[in-house]
């Protein structure tokens, strides 16, 4: 019987717990409701409970108000997507209710998880039943409940758990979408993986497909590897500024044209940069490569199985801190001082190297990479905000995903920050548009956030598996057409979906077409698709950009 629980166990139930959620991280992914091939809320948790792990792991003490405020920071700040912030707010709320007590009793325990619930929907405007919110709190309101007579904190997990369990197996019924799916929500089965490593901890129990910790990618490379590198270089001779560490968790069940090959996987990496390291056993695969595109590594990383950990470091802003270049940049051969804090800064999220480069062009100061598949973290954002150095900090997510941990980070930050909820590229793009920096904070807000409604977005991606949704049939392979946010228009061809989705989409008094296209598209088809655009609408004036995005083959913006 366990009637006490320290620091040391508890910091125990959390990596049972972490590693639990990794081993099932693919599970909870596929759980997408729809067959796009970026479900990735158990990508997003595993990361965030992965981040909360390590900071326990250096942090283990006997005080559990200590170790629980550790793992509460590193949750927050590695918080991904809008399940990893929930995720990273229950135990917020966990962590201060418990923060003075060096242990634990079963109705402490209990009520710890009730401070989650409270502090997880005060973060979130409108709570939705059906969700990962609605599987923690009736299985926190029945461990309260239990605990009233119950002494053993074991007995009271096993209940929370049973009850997680209960809730997840009727959100079908709370979300039509998902039993139209034919799934339960995905976030709550990512809680029940954490609950189940928890609950196995505490009775003593090895769960079948859990490892026994939580590799360590200092296994993988020293940090001397780069200090001994930076000595003898100049920081503008750098090439390839990213030093990009994975892990991924290799699945068995993917076609045998995806089977693992080291020698294969090690050949395609090079091509993406140098110093490349991959080490792979039966299950794992380590990668250490420097890079200019650490979003190439991870998506190619994500074509065997799951990630369970990344990493990625600029280079060239730790070669300047070591040398002591660092708020010193080269003018004519001379240093200069940085120059002083800016009244604006404006951070937007972006997910292809070209559409990057697009954000640049019309006034974007920091541009963080990631979005679909590689949801940036509260602290990624914190960094892009020290980054912009300005006394006003506009921030674009353009992913629905990103707002909360934008907002997260707006809240940590030292400056004003706040947060322009754009959802999509062309969103972003038109937002951007709007901003004057000659302006006060508050017009530009309502400017940029008016243009959020001027836009249209579309994006044209395949399916991942056969299903039915919206009324629509839809096979695996298939190209969707998605137009602000729902599938529209399907089709074996990528250029009849794109064509009916933009059917779909141009109305009599639009003006402007623009068409960014990925990195899966070739140029014949690029111009076949504008040739089109031409003579079906010859009145709308058309823009085309090369995104380089991944999953996505276009996206289309009409205004």
């Amino acid at each position: 019987m366990v009637t006490s629980l320290d620091g040391k166990r508890f910091a125990e139930m959390i990596i049972q717990g972490a590693n639990h959620l990794a081993a099932n991280a693919k599970t909870v992914d596929a759980l997408n409701v729809f067959p796009v091939p970026d479900g990735d809320t158990g990508t997003n948790m595993n990361l965030t409970m992965t981040s909360g792990a390590k900071e326990v792991q250096k942090n283990v003490q006997e005080h559990i108000g200590a170790l629980s405020a550790a793992f509460a920071k590193g949750l927050l700040m590695g918080a991904r997507g809008n399940s990893g912030v929930i995720l990273s707010q229950l135990f917020r709320g966990f962590s201060k209710s418990i923060e003075a007590k060096a242990s634990i009793s079963a109705i402490e325990f209990a009520e710890a998880f009730q401070a989650g619930i409270k502090s997880a929907f005060k973060a979130i405007m409108k709570p939705v039943e059906g969700t990962i919110l609605t599987v923690a709190r009736e299985a926190a309101k029945k461990g309260v409940q239990v605990a009233k007579t119950e002494k053993d904190i074991a007995a009271v997990m096993e209940e929370i758990l049973d009850e997680a369990k209960k809730t997840l197996s009727r959100t079908p019924e709370m979300l039509p979408v998902l039993k139209e799916v034919g799934v339960v929500d995905s976030g709550g089965q990512g809680l029940v993986f954490i609950y189940e490593g928890f609950l196995a901890e505490l009775k003593g129990e090895e769960l079948p497909d859990t490892p026994s910790a939580i590799p360590s990618m200092d296994e993988l490379v020293s940090a001397e590897h780069h200090k001994h590198v930076q000595d003898f270089m100049n920081t503008e001779d750098i090439k390839y500024g990213y030093c990009t560490e994975i892990m991924v968790r290799l699945d068995r069940s993917i076609p045998a044209g995806k089977a693992f090959s080291e020698d294969r996987f090690r050949q395609d990496l090079s091509h993406l940069g140098d110093s490349l390291l991959v080490i792979s056993d039966d299950d794992i695969v380590k990668v250490h490569v420097h890079t200019e595109r650490p979003g190439d590594v991870l998506n190619y990383g994500q074509q065997y199985g799951s990630l369970i950990k990344l990493k990625v470091d600029n280079m060239r802003e730790q070669h300047s801190a070591i040398v002591g270049e660092t708020q010193h940049t080269l003018v004519s051969g001379k240093k200069e001082v940085k120059k002083e804090k800016q009244a604006y800064g404006v951070i937007t999220v972006a997910m292809g190297d070209g559409i990057a480069e697009m954000f640049k062009s019309i006034g974007a100061d920091v541009v963080i990479e990631g979005g679909q598949t590689m949801n940036p973290s509260t602290e990624d954002i914190l960094k892009a905000i020290e980054e912009a150095n300005a006394e006003q900090i506009i921030i674009l997510p353009n992913n629905k995903n990103v707002v909360m941990a934008s907002e997260q980070a707006a809240e940590l930050a030292e400056a004003k920050v706040v947060v322009v909820p754009s959802k999509t590229v062309p969103q972003g793009m038109a937002a951007l548009l709007a901003f004057n920096p000659s302006q006060p904070l508050e017009k530009n807000m309502q400017a940029m956030e008016e243009a959020l409604g001027r836009v249209k977005s579309g994006q044209v991606t395949y399916a991942v598996r056969d299903t039915n949704i919206d009324g629509i049939s839809i096979k695996k392979d298939d190209y969707m057409g998605i137009f602000e946010g729902k599938i529209v228009k399907t089709s074996p061809a990528l250029l009849e979906a794109s064509k009916q989705l933009l059917g779909q989409m141009i109305g009599e008094e639009d003006e402007i077409v623009t068409v960014i296209y990925g990195k899966d598209v070739a140029s014949s088809q690029v111009d076949e698709l504008v040739s089109y655009i031409e003579s079906r609408y010859p009145d709308v004036e058309i823009e085309v950009h090369d995104g380089r995005q991944q999953l996505y083959s276009f996206i289309f913006a009409v205004e």
